[in-house]
């Protein structure tokens, strides 16, 4: 239960993450946006040292290395992919591809589901579409550039959680410290090198810094979530951030909720319920 629960904060954390990296990347050059929520994710995760506490032996180092390189990946990817819309479109594939791949890695490694896992991870998957689904256009063409970027993006944020998962028990928030290190380097040295592709235009700080906290707080949450229940439970949870984005747009924009969102809510308190027994 409370590997669940952990599952579910941090699902709620990426998933408002992802709407303020998202609408700030539509201000100015998603790079620039990074920029800001990378170090922000850092320092986050510097501050929560002293209570997690850390150990840096080698295998904490490479798995989070990974994991950070994977993270540089998915910021830059995710907030792109939904910079260029439709979010209603693109979301579902990130979510589905971020889900999928973990739940293929952790039965590889031997997790077991009883009934109620059975039921419970295919209903996860089917809410994720359904809290993504939107009214837009069905009509509405989505270019071959887009999907792969979502593809990417969730493919990136799947091997990010896999090398956290991965990462020794013992070593604390170690593998986080060094992972967000290594996505703030890359980052740096990105926009060094592409720095006249950049723009003019400046970012929206608030909204970059805050979708940094946020995106560290879910990094956390999934790490202790995922030391402390099955990787195949944990991820699908997780894959459920966007009903976090669908909610904080109701509540800071007042955008409508619509019946396929709804049932998709409902669908996924199904699913939680189900796995929570497993």
């Amino acid at each position: 239960m409370l590997a669940l629960l952990l599952a579910l904060g941090s699902s709620l954390a990426y998933g408002c993450a992802d709407f303020l990296g998202g609408l700030g990347s539509r201000r100015a050059h998603v790079l620039r946006t990074v920029l800001i929520a990378a170090p922000a994710s850092l320092l986050v995760e510097l501050a929560m040292w002293p209570l997690l506490g850390a150990t840096f032996d080698a295998a904490a180092i490479g798995w989070g290395a990974a994991s950070g390189a994977a993270s540089a990946a998915a910021f830059a990817l995710l907030y792109r992919t939904l910079a260029i819309g439709p979010m209603n479109v693109l979301s579902p594939v990130t979510a589905l591809v971020s889900a999928a791949l973990p739940v293929a890695v952790g039965l590889l490694q031997g997790e077991h589901l009883g009934t109620a896992g059975l039921l419970g991870l295919p209903l996860a998957l089917a809410a994720v579409v359904l809290v993504s689904a939107g009214t837009a256009d069905g009509r509405a063409r989505v270019s071959r550039t887009a999907l792969l970027l979502a593809f990417g993006a969730g493919t990136a944020i799947a091997v990010q959680l896999v090398c956290l998962h991965q990462a020794p028990t013992g070593s604390g928030i170690a593998p986080l410290i060094v992972g967000r290190t290594v996505t703030s380097a890359l980052t740096l040295t990105a926009a060094a090198i592409w720095r006249r592709r950049l723009g003019p235009e400046r970012p929206a700080y608030r909204l970059a810094a805050a979708a940094g906290v946020l995106d560290s707080t879910a990094g956390v949450l999934f790490l202790l979530a995922a030391r402390t229940g099955d990787l195949t439970v944990v991820a699908v949870i997780t894959a459920l951030y966007p009903a976090g984005t669908v909610l904080l747009a109701r509540a800071v924009l007042a955008e409508r909720i619509h019946r396929t969102q709804l049932a998709g809510l409902g669908t996924a308190a199904l699913a939680v319920g189900l796995l929570a027994l497993v």
